[in-house]
């Protein structure tokens, strides 16, 4: 018989509104004592009551900050917003109201994902739900490092100062409805002048905007299998169970 995973019990020490529409909770707990050093940029499991006692409903968020001498993490959230301009989603609305003191159960970590840093240039993209992991990934890159990042918005206050080198064109794609068919994230990043010499390439957004700059990438580009990561984070319309089929149809 499978043991059951045990969760990491997690206090909330810390709200933080960063932008209109990102807000970061600070959560501590002597159980990410065992949590791996690298963990910034890896994904986890926020934990929420669901209709039966003993099977949660789980959140996937990544780990924006990690402070091990401290034993606490900071997790960013997206504020979704519905037509009523309220936060969609379970995750979101809890984001808001938590306080400190508040508890939240987890698992995890999973594995992070990054860039291939053996490349002549780099093109890193996002929309919000992925600005966390891209950060992460723009920390590994050499200091000397050129090419592109962009990322989506929801409105133009959204803007964050992030660790981009010095030889990386910053791009901001300003997008009041994340998920639309118009995908400007994806436009964004087909105007951009290629460069020469090997590409690398980490993008994760909503799965529309996904499968279009898959299709540009690995088509139009050429950019080889061991220098493109590409995922969605969220597909418009559907909870993260519902996503989650439609990821793995996709992949296979």
């Amino acid at each position: 018989m499978a043991q059951k995973r045990k969760a990491r019990e997690l206090t909330v020490t810390a709200a933080t509104q960063l932008t209109p529409n990102m807000r970061r909770l600070t959560l501590r707990g002597e159980d990410l004592a065992s949590f791996p050093e690298d963990a910034e940029g890896a994904y986890f499991k926020l934990t929420f009551p669901g209709d039966d006692a003993d099977r949660p409903v789980l959140r996937t968020y990544t780990v924006a900050r990690y402070r091990p001498e401290e034993h606490e993490i900071d997790v960013d959230f997206m504020l979704h917003a519905n037509p009523d301009g309220s936060a969609g989603g379970v995750a979101a609305p809890w984001s808001l109201q938590a306080q400190p003191g508040d508890s939240m159960s987890i698992f995890g970590p999973g594995p992070a994902t990054f860039i291939n840093t053996e490349a002549d240039w780099y093109l890193l993209a996002a929309d919000m739900t992925a600005l966390p992991a891209l950060t992460a990934n723009l920390g590994r890159l050499p200091a000397n490092s050129r090419g592109y990042v962009v990322i989506e918005i929801l409105a133009d206050e959204d803007r964050q100062t992030l660790p981009v080198p010095e030889g990386m064109e910053l791009v901001w794609v300003v997008n009041p409805h994340p998920g639309s068919d118009e995908s400007p994230l994806f436009h964004a990043i087909r105007e951009l002048r290629w460069l020469e010499g090997q590409a690398a390439v980490w993008c994760a957004c909503e799965f529309k905007t996904m499968k279009k700059s898959r299709a540009y990438f690995r088509e139009d580009r050429g950019v080889e299998k061991s220098h493109l990561y590409i995922s969605s984070y969220w597909k418009k319309g559907l909870q993260e169970e519902e996503h989650k089929v439609v990821k793995s149809e996709d992949a296979g």
